[in-house]
């Protein structure tokens, strides 16, 4: 076990490093400028198109064995939205301060684009597996975008390769075990206050039949398919998110007075300010990369962003116009990151246990309980049992959400049998989530995120040209009226007949 944190955090200091941060954000910069601000430009058109036809367009299926873009985005939602948006909140300030949320807004505002460009580019290069059903994602566009290139072939089908390898990790780790391991700690912990702490095969006996408990409820759903799937993830998204936005929003208007001074603080340490007590210039850079690497971080294992990873779902959607379905990813990301985690950071905040002066978080304080003590505080017992079945629900419906990621690469590489077995062993696997250390289930978790943005990101990098062409074709057609083809698809066959649909106005 010690030799494989040593080496974990080798390899995390280099995903996670300089050079993790600056592919990352530069990624971010470079589809923002290159789409003309799109996210800010064009805000009233994706809200249109995404929240405001969530009750109409967004729940037709135009195309046998696809699914809705409402369903596709609830489906994505549902490996999105996890402990990210509460203890990954909570880590974030507790080890950059309040500063660190300030990038993690940095990191959704370039993150909207960088959602948008994968949308954009895994609907373009989506194709029909042998069972009739879509399939894309980042290993697609590597093999066939990049790989299209001169002297590229073999570089685009390597990267892919290393997607879907890091991809199959991180299930394990952000996709599973840490999510998992989050569940147990808050039921042991809050609910069943550490009894049963008798050992069971060298472990607590509560958490192992916590662990089995979770495994035979997601083995019930996991193995119906990917409809199953997607039809939970559409009747559990919106309630959990609406309960828990309700909830954080009663914890504001409680401690509604400290607000104006949480937000002073959130833009005063952004920079690392609170290093300057310490004396040294050494230490405020210091401090400062070390908010700034926390939000980052932290913002990116919320949404995703950068992952490649919920493209997956979205180029299941039954839309034609990959622009359309990029819209999907911006509002993603912004219900994901600017509202559910700003409402975490409000209740974090809000609580007592950071200094707003000092930026310093008080001693003792346990990221991982530190929502739930928050809401304690708030509503006592009550309020604790609350953010437990949030955080319950939000990190299962990720484990549904990332069987079927991990699922999908596997199919790539090996084929559809084999996608079936790693849903078998990806089951299993919750129970060792549930008896694992929880820093070192963080931990691993990070490490493949940032090992599976590399490749997904070069990708996007190489075939921002393309970006650029279909996001000025779309917006010449929408909002120029100009008269020319849609580019929809690199397959010619599947370019035209998605072009009829769209002529027709099914999209």
């Amino acid at each position: 076990m010690e030799t494989i944190i040593r080496i974990n955090d080798t390899v995390n200091s280099f995903a996670w490093g300089t050079f993790g941060l600056a592919l990352l954000l530069g990624t971010g910069l470079l589809c923002t400028v290159i789409t003309g601000f799109f996210q800010i430009t064009h805000i009233r058109h994706w809200i249109k198109g995404t929240f405001g036809i969530v009750k109409r367009e967004g729940r037709i299926i135009n195309d046998a064995g696809a699914l809705s873009q409402y369903r596709a985005f609830c489906t994505a939602l549902c490996a999105t939205i996890g402990t990210g948006n509460i203890a990954g909140v909570s880590t974030a300030i507790c080890l950059g301060g309040p500063g660190a949320v300030f990038w993690m807004w940095v990191a959704a505002l370039l993150g909207m684009m960088v959602k948008y460009s994968e949308n954009v580019l895994g609907l373009y290069y989506r194709r029909r597996n042998i069972e009739g059903a879509w399939s894309g994602g980042p290993m697609y566009y590597l093999e066939d975008g990049l790989g299209s290139k001169k002297n590229c072939r073999r570089l685009g089908k390597l990267l892919g390769i290393l997607f879907c390898v890091f991809t199959i990790l991180a299930s394990f780790g952000i996709g599973n075990m840490a999510q998992i391991n989050k569940i147990t700690l808050n039921v042991g912990e809050i609910i069943l206050l550490n009894t049963g702490s008798e050992m069971i095969f060298g472990v607590r006996r509560t958490d192992l039949l916590i662990g089995i408990t979770l495994m035979i409820i997601a083995a019930v759903i996991i193995m119906g398919g990917f409809k199953r799937v997607s039809a939970v993830s559409e009747r559990l998204i919106p309630f959990m998110t609406g309960i828990y936005i309700l909830g954080c929003l009663i914890v504001a208007l409680i401690h509604i007075g400290s607000i104006p001074a949480i937000f002073k603080a959130i833009f005063k340490f952004a920079f690392g300010v609170r290093a300057v007590a310490g004396g040294a210039a050494g230490g405020v850079v210091q401090a400062a990369f070390n908010t700034i690497k926390n939000g980052c971080k932290r913002g990116v294992f919320s949404n995703e962003a950068g992952l490649g990873s919920s493209v997956m779902v979205h180029s299941n959607s039954c839309a034609r116009e990959p622009v359309k379905q990029g819209m999907w990813g911006i509002a993603e990301v912004f219900l994901d990151t600017i509202v559910v985690c700003t409402m975490t950071a409000l209740v974090v905040l809000s609580s007592g246990a950071v200094d707003l002066e000092s930026g310093i978080v008080s001693e003792g304080v346990n990221d991982a309980t530190l929502v739930t003590k928050a809401f304690g505080s708030a509503f006592g017992k009550p309020g604790e049992w609350f953010v437990v079945v949030v955080i319950t629900l939000f990190a299962f419906t990720t484990v549904l959400g990332w069987s079927f990621y991990g699922a999908k690469v596997t199919e790539y590489l090996f084929g559809i049998t084999a996608a079936r077995l790693y849903r078998l062993l990806f089951i299993v696997l919750i129970v060792f989530g549930a008896v694992m250390e929880s820093n070192l289930a963080w931990d691993i978790s990070d490490t493949f995120n940032g090992l599976m943005m590399i490749p997904n990101l070069i990708g996007i990098v190489s075939l921002s040209p393309l970006i650029i062409k279909l996001t000025r074709n779309y917006t010449d057609r929408r909002f120029k009226h100009m008269d020319i083809a849609p580019l929809l698809s690199y397959d010619p066959d599947i370019q035209r007949d998605a072009k009829k649909a769209v002529q027709k106005g099914a999209d």
